[in-house]
């Protein structure tokens, strides 16, 4: 049966970007240290980078999109990911929450905008085609969907690095959520952990 999984990766103190995110720094002020592991090793927003995932994490993400048909992601993460050059890098169609629909891109770039949570799943269930929904990001959207009981799976990528600032993947969350370990693999840039949500 199809699932809804949130993934995010997060610092060991909790925080899913550094200070000042946005287009200039997708990921903040010191946050690319949460996405060595997608890089392939330590990178920089001035020095460029490459998507040279290699070793435990590649497997982790290749098992993990392999049941992937259709994703969700914030507005805020598509802003500060600068709309990732206007083509949607993921498995299939990428619905964007947002309330703001009448930016909607170029159909042929992947991206659909969608206002409301439950429009998004919708959507993108069915434009999965029986296969499994991605939630990214950011934070407020996987509180949201955690907090409406709408998440199979949670998926934590924690980088070896405390932030100390930033925006926190829990801030504000106030629902008591039992989580069962399912898989976990480590590398050097990050522990990845797959939990079960149980309802």
């Amino acid at each position: 049966m199809a699932k809804v999984i949130a993934a995010i990766t997060t610092s060991v103190d909790g925080f899913i970007t550094g200070p000042d995110d946005g287009p200039a720094y997708g990921l903040g002020k010191g946050g690319e240290r949460l996405h060595y592991w997608v890089m392939g090793g330590p990178w920089t927003y001035d020095g460029g980078h490459d998507f040279a995932m290699n070793g435990p994490d590649k497997d982790f993400y290749d098992e993990l999109v392999a049941g992937l048909g259709a994703g969700i992601v914030g507005r805020g993460m598509y802003d500060a990911a600068g709309g990732w050059g206007g083509t949607n890098p993921f498995p299939g169609p990428l619905m964007v929450l947002t309330h703001r629909v009448q930016d909607q891109p170029a159909a042929e770039s992947g991206f659909t905008f969608v206002s409301g949570l439950e429009a998004a799943l919708a959507r993108a269930v069915a434009e999965a085609g029986g296969k499994d929904v991605s939630i990214g990001g950011g934070a407020d959207v996987i509180r949201q969907a955690l907090a409406a009981g709408r998440v199979d799976e949670l998926v934590l990528s924690t980088a070896p690095v405390i932030l100390g600032a930033g925006k926190r993947l829990f801030d504000g969350f106030e629902h008591d959520v039992d989580l069962e370990i399912i898989k976990t693999v480590s590398s050097t840039y990050a522990t990845h952990v797959r939990y079960a949500v149980k309802k």
